[in-house]
């Protein structure tokens, strides 16, 4: 992704990353470029680090050593609370929503938003009205047809379950939004509903962080792919410029990438 024919600015950075627990290395000094405005797909064999990677990045990790930055800034997370205020939101495999609830409350669920004056600073009660306002229109900025967000998220299909969780994402990621196989178990219209979803992040200038192990969505949505490996980055590459016969050999190790995917240039 350029600016102007340039590389885009650096959106999040991590630099020598390293988590142990006991005698196993999670995360081996490893590194990470997210541009503004780009999806990068990050994809690698079970055990290659990938999720410790992530985590680290989303707060849910904290590493023993290295040095992560947000637009060039270097930042600390202790949790996911701190990684949330600096604007990076994170869509989990389990989507993290209560089916019993309506849409709206899923939406704002830890961020409920309450009336103003006496009756939501002491009677703390909560402006649902707002909240169902601003609900259906994230949900319409993504292009997500669902009727009513009073409607109960636990008759929702599939992909209208993972659009809530992106939109609640979209909705307060202002920084970065990170998705952990947001295609996974889901039938391909849905699955093709997830991907306009993603492309839809992207143009309104949020970066995208994609893990997954599902190569033509990878393929179809990234504009880069980075490739983790026994604990740390292998390569960087150009889904334009490799095939994906060529990407599972990077990524199992059966081919090497060239000097500059392997130091992340692409």
């Amino acid at each position: 992704m350029t600016e102007s024919g340039r590389e885009a600015p650096l959106a999040l950075q991590a630099r020598g990353l390293v988590k142990r627990y006991g005698s196993v290395t999670a995360i081996n000094g490893a590194d990470f470029d997210l541009r503004r405005g780009e999806v990068l797909a990050v994809i690698g064999d079970n055990g290659a680090g990938k999720s410790s990677l992530i985590k680290a990045l989303a707060g849910a990790v904290v590493p023993d050593s290295g040095e992560i930055r947000m637009n060039g800034e270097a930042v600390s997370f202790r949790n996911t609370g701190d990684a949330r205020a600096h604007g990076i939101e994170t869509v989990y495999q389990d989507l993290a929503v209560i089916p019993g609830l309506d849409i709206a409350s899923n939406l704002y669920l830890g961020r409920e938003v309450r009336r103003k004056g006496f009756a939501g600073s002491v009677l703390r009660i909560l402006d649902k009205s707002a909240m169902r306002e601003e609900a259906a229109r994230h949900l319409t900025e993504l292009g997500i047809g669902i009727p009513s967000v009073t409607q109960a998220v636990e008759t929702l299909s599939g992909g209208q379950r993972q659009g809530v969780a992106v939109s609640r994402a979209a909705a307060f990621g202002r920084g970065v939004i990170i998705m952990d196989e947001p295609t996974a178990a889901l039938g391909v219209r849905e699955s093709g509903q997830v991907i306009e979803l993603i492309k839809s992040i992207r143009d309104r200038g949020i970066p995208v962080v994609l893990i997954s192990h599902d190569m033509p969505h990878v393929f179809e949505v990234s504009d880069r792919i980075h490739i983790h490996r026994l604990g740390r980055r292998a390569a960087v590459v150009d889904p334009k410029q490799r095939t994906m016969s060529e990407v599972v050999a990077l990524m199992t190790g059966a081919d090497r990438p060239t000097e500059i995917e392997a130091a992340g240039g692409v």
